[in-house]
């Protein structure tokens, strides 16, 4: 719920919420391990993931005019 209250926020609107039990082959949860990553590249993610939904939504605004 935090990443769609991060949307939600971005755009400045609330979320129409439909929520449904659980469907064959859904995820729980889920995380991404990046020390692989790091390892090969030197690169480690470190932005807030509410910073990146509000930076990809001021690009795609601008992006599209919208």
């Amino acid at each position: 719920m935090s990443f769609i209250e991060a949307i939600e926020q971005s755009v400045g609107r609330e979320a129409q919420k439909n929520f449904m039990p659980m469907q064959d082959g859904d995820v729980p949860a889920t995380h991404a391990d990046v020390e692989e990553l790091a390892a090969w590249t030197g690169f480690r993610p470190a932005m807030p993931v509410p910073e990146g939904i509000r930076r990809f939504v001021a690009w795609y605004r601008d992006y599209y005019k919208v």
